[in-house]
């Protein structure tokens, strides 16, 4: 019962991810933006279907279709650039926190029958996730079962650890920018009002200097 419950646990943790698909043409580089913490693992899965002009269908692979991945850090750094089949797994390690920009652009080695092709391309990110081997699992007895889910449970625990912090330093640099912004808009608001009641003080002056001179008063 125990390590059954263990094993759903880790199966929630495990399912939590970004899963998603999206079209793109021929050579057509297709970008998204990840937010990941320092030090994070991001595995990332994806499969290339073509579009079948004489079935109108996508078929379930596309032979001699290479994806080009790029990951981008914060910095504008390339931490990753290789070519992959049209169906594969890519990996990165973070060094900086903050946005990564991980770009896939289809590269046929069969440029005539591919021309103007349409594709759709399944992608599955996960962060900071270790895979759970279930074939490991398997072969252990039933304590070294729980240990080995523990373990990994507990990993899975020093992520949403990290995840947290991450989140904090985030809103805490928000919360200096908004009170940044804040304060310059006080600062502009007063000085406004130096402005307004220096001009009217100086039309009083002027008004009552013209009266004067005119003997109206």
């Amino acid at each position: 019962m125990k390590s059954q419950l263990i094993g759903f646990l880790m199966n929630f943790w495990i399912s939590f991810s970004l899963a998603l698909y999206f079209h793109s043409g021929e050579r057509e580089e297709k970008c998204i933006i990840e937010d990941v913490p320092t030090d994070t693992l991001v595995i990332g899965n994806y499969k290339v279907q073509r579009w079948d002009i004489h079935k109108q269908e996508f078929l379930e692979s596309a032979p001699g279709l290479g994806m080009f991945v790029t990951v981008t850090t914060p910095s504008a750094e390339v931490l990753l650039s290789k070519l992959y089949g049209p169906q594969g797994t890519f990996s990165f390690t973070s060094h900086l926190s903050g946005e990564h920009i991980i770009c896939l652009q289809s590269n046929s080695t069969r440029f005539v029958a591919f021309a103007g092709s349409k594709l759709r391309i399944h992608l599955d990110i996960r962060v900071g996730e270790h895979f759970l081997d279930e074939s490991v699992v398997q072969a252990k007895d039933k304590v070294n079962e729980v240990n080995f889910r523990l373990e990994h449970l507990i990993e899975q625990v020093h992520h949403i650890s990290k995840e947290q912090n991450y989140e904090r330093e985030r809103e805490e640099k928000f919360r200096k920018t908004s009170e940044e912004t804040n304060s310059n808009i006080l600062w502009w608001a007063i000085v406004q009002t130096v402005i307004l009641i220096s001009i009217g003080i100086w039309q009083i002056k002027s008004l009552r200097d013209f009266f004067i001179s005119k003997k109206l008063v």
